[in-house]
């Protein structure tokens, strides 16, 4: 039996966040028995952002709540693994001497599938710098949630640049990549009249994607340089192949962040932040840590090593798991599934499990993939469906309705233990374990454990 769940903070029930007249709005608290308990951020925000007759209204979606599950489905989220992450990260990261990078925890993606609010507010309690977001909208979430400090590293596009207003209104740094973002920030700055405003600037060091080109620097350092509206408070790169077996292109990455500190140095510019990895930069590249290091997917317990194994004692944070809805005796030549790709030779033992790939069991697990049932593997019998999947427990005595069918993460039965990792899944479909665990869709309802 674990210890009761830890209360977490509560959200105000309305909190404006950013924009004109856009307002959260929080359900009424859930609650479960036993030892998981629901979240205190089951957040139902409708917001309507410049809204004229005839244009569409902005909804973000609902988050499936505990007190709402019916289904059996549900994704369990381990907040003591989560801790116990962050505190091997942070160990891992001390220097010779004492002292470490701070840590930035990557939530985007609604904190990989686990439920940003929550974990946030538990990395929080758990000593962590900071946090860090893609889009304005996750931002706004955690914001919303009463959670700062939180750097937003993307969503300001279009031509207009739109969101800087509402980063700024709800006090979230932006990260900014070009010189028109640079002049929509300093233009916001003059009316607000308070004083510079704190930014991140992203150059970018060998990844092509966002972020300043090397050919534009020069004149981004002199523009902010000529700006007293701006205080560059961060200097940003993103590593492309820390998680590689060659080292090289890394090096390559850190030398050129290096060539852009130094003329930020020669311009008078001191960010306050220098910052360039990710998990397995911050891990691998002791170089490449400078004043804050940005993990994401280890927090949650994965190696960004894939597929070479785990290098720490990292703890997989979610387990998900649905049980068997409906058991059939089938004989030869009987078949499962859509497009009955799945036909029966002798007699076997078919279930059904209440989980389709709207769940984020993916349909490239049809007829390839194993969902734990007692405690042994048991395969995937047909077409993974939207909303179920069929498999087949003629090996796996006793089973039955009710069941507990584990789809990632460990089990514990009568007929043994084993666990199926989203390292495992990610081999058997050609992805990766960030796919994986950002799949899980809102409509599987997150339990929280407290060990």
């Amino acid at each position: 039996m674990t210890a009761p769940t830890e209360n977490l903070p509560a959200s105000p029930e309305q909190s404006s966040v950013a924009g004109r007249g856009q307002r959260a709005e929080l359900e009424p608290e859930a609650s479960t028995s036993g030892d998981l308990q629901a979240p205190l951020d089951e957040i139902w925000a409708s917001s309507q952002v410049d809204a004229e007759p005839g244009e569409f209204r902005v909804l973000r979606p609902k988050r499936a709540a505990p007190a709402d599950a019916v289904r059996p489905t549900r994704a369990e989220i381990n907040l003591g693994h989560l801790r116990h992450n962050l505190h091997v990260l942070s160990r891992a990261l001390e220097q010779e001497g004492g002292g470490r990078p701070r840590v930035w925890g990557v939530l985007k993606a609604d904190a990989y599938g686990h439920g940003a609010p929550a974990v946030a507010r538990t990395l929080e309690r758990a000593g962590i710098d900071g946090l860090a977001v893609a889009l304005l909208e996750e931002g706004l979430e955690l914001r919303s949630a009463g959670i700062l400090p939180i750097l937003v590293m993307g969503g300001y596009y279009g031509p207009h640049h739109r969101g800087l207003e509402d980063a700024l209104e709800a006090e979230l740094t932006p990260v900014l990549y070009h010189a028109e973002q640079l002049e929509r920030l300093a233009g916001i700055a003059r009316l607000r009249d308070r004083g510079p405003l704190a930014f991140h600037l992203k150059v970018d060091s060998g990844m092509a994607r966002l972020g300043a080109a090397p050919s534009e620097v020069e004149g981004l350092y002199a523009r902010i340089a000529e700006l007293p509206e701006l205080r560059l408070d961060g200097l940003m790169s993103h590593l492309a192949c820390a998680d590689a077996v060659s080292r090289e292109p890394t090096r390559a990455q850190v030398r050129r962040f290096e060539g852009y500190l130094e003329r930020a140095t020669e311009r008078r510019l001191a960010p306050r932040y220098r910052h360039l990895a990710n998990s397995a930069g911050a891990i691998a590249f002791p170089e490449a840590r400078y004043d804050a290091v940005r993990p994401g997917l280890a927090l949650f317990g994965h190696s960004p090593f894939f597929p070479r194994g785990v290098e720490l004692d990292l703890r997989p944070v979610m387990r998900v798991k649905s049980e068997i809805v409906a058991m059939r005796e089938l004989h030869e030549g009987d078949a499962v599934g859509y497009g009955h790709t799945y036909v029966v030779r002798g007699e076997r033992r078919i279930a059904t499990i209440a989980m389709g790939y709207a769940d984020g069991l993916s349909r490239a697990l049809s007829n390839r993939g194993e969902v734990l049932v007692r405690g042994r593997r048991a395969p995937i019998a047909g077409i993974v469906s939207m909303d179920l999947t069929a498999i087949d427990v003629t090996d796996v005595p006793g089973a039955s309705v009710g069941d507990e069918a584990v789809v990632l993460g460990a089990q514990e039965g009568p007929l043994g233990s084993d666990a199926i990792s989203a390292a495992e899944l990610a081999d058997r479909i050609g992805t990766i374990p960030w796919e994986v665990i950002t799949q899980i869709s809102r409509r599987v309802p997150r339990f929280y454990r407290e060990p």
